[in-house]
């Protein structure tokens, strides 16, 4: 048998460094169905958690595969899922209901260039406002953008947190390049790494009501089987659970809902800074593209021109405080992402005017070089 926690350093993809990362989070089941460039994650979940004494099952297609997630998860077992962008979208109606009934689990998307099926062994990151909207309705959503196997493994547990902190599905968005890189892999010894389990309710059962919130925003979430009176349904339900059909009813969940992410903001957004502190353009990007451009802000500064980055590492919520700070400072913004624009639009929101945003991206198969970022730097300032 081997340990839960593989500790010490490893040469992972990024894929297999998202799964350890699950299982090092406490992850005891995996819902999947192959596909394209995700594929790694279940083959490693199959494997790894019948070891752990988790479960792993194959199911039918994606949207089993996120059913069977939800329904592990009201049974009180973290639970996640991989896919990519066919999948993620069969996968949206069921992340919608996660969200409605606060069911929480990790989905990673390791994206590739679509649409449709696209180029299923080439990378993008062009399912980015899908992770934002894709669901329909008006909800808050958790997502996060590792640039690398170390940060994979770690963004997982943290999504793991973030999930059964705020009861919400969390999306993890890595891509082809990231998901098939092998770099070394540092895990720490167990009791270092920081594991969060959702709140459980006390008291009467009797008088239990599944979604009265603590003042906290987040209500405590029962286990079936513990013998509390628990009805679960994606419409709109008052704290019983049970469905009301009224505009009253419909704003008192939503406020709920979207409050409980709207209001610890601080806890949940992360970005990283790379030589930002006198920079007189910002280039923001996040992923694999954030890799390429450490190196264009190293170039771009021997050639004397003050650049630095912004590294998102939380895109959803978008750090729109953060954006609105650096435009009163600074000359403008280069996003560089694998798309046509998509958090390039939210950059280009926040500044509000006060400083130009520019784009460097494509449609997606090839990494973004610093070269290219550098010759936009020249060209736009």
């Amino acid at each position: 048998m081997r340990p839960t926690v593989l500790t010490g350093d490893h040469f992972f993809t990024g894929d297999v460094a998202c799964a350890e990362g699950a299982i090092a989070a406490g992850c005891r089941f995996f819902g999947g169905y192959p596909i394209t460039p995700a594929t790694e994650v279940a083959e490693h979940m199959s494997a790894r958690l019948p070891e752990v004494g988790g479960t792993f099952i194959q199911m039918e297609d994606e949207i089993g595969a996120i059913a069977s997630v939800i329904g592990a998860s009201c049974a009180g077992v973290k639970s996640m899922t991989a896919t990519s962008g066919p999948g993620f979208s069969l996968m949206m109606e069921n992340i919608g209901l996660a969200i409605c009934i606060e069911a929480p689990c990790v989905i990673a998307n390791v994206q590739r260039a679509g649409p449709s099926t696209g180029l299923p062994t080439l990378g993008a990151q062009s399912d980015m406002m899908q992770a934002r909207w894709g669901s329909h309705g008006h909800y808050e959503i958790i997502a996060l953008a590792p640039a690398s196997p170390q940060e994979i493994f770690y963004q997982t547990v943290t999504a793991f947190n973030l999930s059964e902190t705020y009861r919400l599905p969390v999306l993890i968005m890595t891509d082809e390049m990231i998901g098939h890189l092998s770099e070394r892999v540092t895990i720490p010894d167990a009791k270092k790494i920081k594991t969060i389990f959702r709140k459980r309710p006390k008291g009467r059962k009797d008088r239990f009501k599944p979604y009265r919130p603590d003042p906290d925003g987040i209500a405590p979430m029962p286990i079936a089987g513990d013998g509390y009176n628990i009805h679960m349904t994606g419409l709109t339900h008052d704290e019983r659970g049970y469905p009301v059909m009224t505009a009253d009813a419909q704003y008192e969940m939503m406020e709920r809902l979207i409050s409980k992410v709207r209001k610890n903001l601080d806890d949940i957004i992360r970005t990283e800074s790379y030589r930002l502190d006198d920079a007189e353009i910002v280039i923001v990007s996040y992923g694999v593209s954030s890799r390429t451009c450490l190196a264009a802000v190293d170039e771009a500064r021997e050639q004397g021109i003050k650049a630095g980055l912004l590294k998102l590492i939380t895109v959803w919520p978008f750090p729109e405080d953060r954006i609105r700070n650096l435009a009163e400072k600074v000359k403008g913004f280069v996003t560089v992402e694998i798309n046509l624009g998509q958090i390039h639009l939210e950059v280009e929101r926040c500044a509000g005017g006060k400083a130009p945003a520019f784009l460097v991206g494509h449609p997606g198969g090839t990494i973004i070089s610093p070269e290219r970022v550098i010759r936009t730097l020249k060209e736009a300032f």
